[in-house]
């Protein structure tokens, strides 16, 4: 990633369906940045198209809100090969997304792609877990792993533009 940008950073986080894990990832990523004053382009899309158009999941917006963050705006989008050209870093939640981004990368991509905890020490080539087909503890388990990736985004974008 370059550190000489003279642009706002620009990342997209990446999961199933758009409607757990990345929007619980953006919303988070949305706070901190905020929080520290970084300007930056956040977005997250889904590496399918089950969900499109949909907000994400209400246990998601209750495990956000309950952290203060509302992600009840967002919907739903799956990853097009121009998302490749626009962002700077895409993260992806876990191996398979990882994967099929990577297969639907075009030539021209310019996006650095990386697992989501691949930027928390001692975490990386870890997977954010799925909550979706599990109960509310999941959620809170997934915000915990998302806040630290944005944690670890801000001191990445805070200290070098």
């Amino acid at each position: 990633m370059r550190k000489d940008r003279t642009n706002p950073p620009a990342v997209l986080f990446l999961c199933l369906g758009n409607i757990c894990r990345s929007p619980l990832a953006e919303g988070a990523a949305r706070a901190a940045f905020a929080a520290a004053g970084i300007d930056a382009t956040l977005d997250s899309a889904g590496t399918g198209d089950w969900h499109v158009g949909r907000p994400p999941d209400a246990r998601a917006q209750a495990e956000a809100r309950r952290r203060g963050v509302d992600i009840g705006t967002l919907c739903a989008r799956q990853l097009t090969p121009g998302d490749f050209r626009r962002f700077d870093l895409i993260l992806a939640a876990d191996e398979t997304n990882l994967r099929d981004a990577r297969a639907l990368a075009p030539d021209d991509a310019r996006a650095e792609l990386m697992l989501m905890l691949d930027l928390v020490p001692a975490r990386a080539g870890e997977s954010v877990a799925d909550p979706y087909y599990g109960d509310a503890d999941g959620f809170a388990a997934t915000w915990d792993d998302v806040d630290a990736v944005a944690s670890a985004l801000v001191a990445r974008f805070g200290s070098s533009g």
